[in-house]
């Protein structure tokens, strides 16, 4: 019976178990695999199982050709082959993105991922720890262009947590997340000075400038 393709993930297991309408007698099967990267050895007989691999950063498919042997009374008759295909997608890759440090009140552009995949569509999905910066708490696609906000004495840092989808064949296949920060500086600001009169050829005090901004 021809067997159906399949998409899978890394690290999935696949299992592909042959049937046949032929009764009366034993059915055998042996099959071949034009590509052995995807985890599946070149060749073998019985039913396929093994566990999805791909080292690469698109998708990786093997042709499996799969020929039957009818055995009764002694006599093997060999049918014709069927052949499917067995995809193995690679997992959600994010280019990691760097750390920003920037002032309050500043205009943070939008901040746009990457990844090295290709042969089918990549998502991203990110989370914000901070979103008293400005940012909302999550959010899908890239980050929105946003006024960064510190109202306090102290910086502020939020980290940003991206994670890769990898989607191919209606199959999607999540990837490892990378982290990167955005650090707020409050605004500069100095304590007001007390005003000083006084005449002609007198000393002033000395003026001693400070701040409520902490590191």
């Amino acid at each position: 019976t021809q067997p159906d393709n399949e998409t899978a993930c890394i690290g999935d297991h696949v299992a592909v178990e042959f049937k046949t309408l032929t009764l009366g007698g034993t059915t055998t099967y042996d099959w071949v695999n034009t590509e052995t990267g995807i985890g599946l050895a070149a060749n073998g007989n019985g039913d396929i199982s093994f566990q999805a691999q791909n080292a690469g950063t698109a998708p990786l498919t093997g042709l499996i050709t799969v020929t039957p042997t009818f055995t009764n009374g002694g006599i093997s008759c060999q049918g014709p082959a069927e052949s499917f295909t067995i995809t193995v997608n690679p997992s959600g890759q994010v280019n990691d993105p760097s750390d920003l440090a920037i002032c309050n009140g500043t205009t943070v552009p939008e901040i746009v991922f990457g990844t090295v995949n290709t042969g089918g569509t990549t998502t991203f999905d990110w989370t914000n720890d901070l979103p008293g910066i400005g940012l909302a708490a999550a959010g899908t696609g890239n980050v929105p262009e946003f006024n960064a906000i510190n109202t306090g004495n102290s910086p502020v840092t939020a980290v940003i947590t991206v994670t890769p989808t990898f989607t191919n064949n209606g199959v999607s296949c999540t990837g490892t997340p990378e982290f990167f920060s955005i650090l707020v500086n409050p605004s500069g600001q100095v304590n007001d000075v007390a005003d000083q009169e006084l005449c002609s050829g007198e000393e002033t005090q000395v003026v001693l400038f400070s701040t409520t901004n902490l590191m």
